[in-house]
């Protein structure tokens, strides 16, 4: 399976911070010079609460502030994140509405959803890959099992009594889980949920048993001891939790899954509104305030460019393209 490593995509795409100053003195974004005239609306395909709401909002309101206009969050959660990216793909290309697209949006739901209303690589305009976010494998206390390890035997003992939760059908923690499951041969039932919220909720109320999730999501109830974390899926081990080991290095040889955030337009968005907002994008995750925030959450910033942007949702699709066809994940 292709392997696109934190360090990897920091040496492919970092290279945009550095020249985030210069994109801003090019003709095509000269172009957008005048924008935006209005409002502008940023779709977040998920529910508040959850981790693309937490990194849209930060983004939006620093937005705001340089842009000269609001920018509005506008969360149109369903359907694993495609109802509110398929709004955004057959809004008007005017440079007034984006989209906080993820993994699950536009590397997963290409395979997993047969009739997909939206084409990710033809259907939207990229931005800028905003950054990568620590995935947590975590368990509530009442499993009894301290490692990866233990709870492979545990989930193996129990052949289909053990339920994983998920932020809906086709998201990223669903198919973390499905590649999980096909990698160490265990068989555990599925409890889809509409974003990070309830799922946590019911994680922590010991409804079920285990899930992967963002450590935005996890790592305060881990901190407050109301869930176990088990295992990074980063290839490396995390900065956000260094004392976890990776599903890798627990037995799981080569397993690694990464969340991204990435900020998309409709196609045919202006090239210079493109420019500008990948500009400003980059000036904003430059704040020291914003990069703390975003450190916190266990987040690795990278701003790549439109471009680079482009060939890593194509890496990222044809990855999990692989997982989805060697797990037999379906959508409930």
């Amino acid at each position: 399976m292709p392997s696109m490593t934190r360090r990897t995509v920091a040496c492919a795409l970092g290279l945009a911070l550095a020249t985030g100053g210069a994109l801003a003195q090019t003709p095509a974004t000269a172009a957008g010079k005048d924008w935006p005239t209005k409002p502008v609306r940023l779709v977040i395909p998920f529910p508040a609460g959850g981790s693309t709401d937490v990194v849209g909002r930060l983004i939006a309101e620093k937005l705001s502030q340089s842009l000269g206009q609001p920018v509005v969050v506008d969360n149109r959660a369903g359907a694993g994140g495609t109802t509110g990216s398929d709004l955004v793909a057959k809004s008007a290309p005017d440079g007034h509405t984006f989209l906080m697209g993820t993994s699950s949006t536009h590397a997963i739901a290409p395979s997993l959803y047969p009739k997909l209303p939206y084409a990710p690589a033809t259907d939207f305009a990229p931005v800028t890959l905003l950054g990568t976010a620590t995935i947590l494998m975590v368990v509530h206390p009442s499993v009894p099992a301290k490692n990866v390890t233990e709870f492979v035997a545990l989930a193996k003992s129990k052949p289909g009594e053990m339920m994983f939760g998920s932020t809906g059908n086709g998201s990223v923690s669903h198919l973390t889980a499905e590649y999980f499951k096909s990698v160490a041969g265990v068989n555990m039932q599925h409890v889809p949920y509409k974003g990070d919220t309830p799922m946590t909720l019911d994680l922590v109320a010991g409804r079920v048993h285990v899930a992967f999730g963002t450590a935005v999501a996890f790592l305060p109830h881990v901190q407050g001891g109301k869930l176990n974390a088990l295992a990074v899926t980063d290839a490396q081990p995390s900065p956000v939790a260094p004392n976890v080991p990776t599903v890798a290095a627990s037995g799981l040889q080569g397993f690694e899954a990464l969340q991204w955030f990435g900020l998309l337009a409709p196609a045919n968005t202006p090239p210079g509104v493109v420019s500008r907002m990948h500009a400003e994008v980059a000036k904003a995750l430059q704040l020291p305030a914003v990069r703390t925030k975003l450190q916190g959450l266990g987040m690795q910033i990278v701003a790549g460019g439109p471009e680079q942007f482009g060939s890593f949702m194509r890496a990222e699709s044809t990855k999990w393209g692989k997982i989805v066809l060697d797990s037999g994940a379906k959508v409930d």
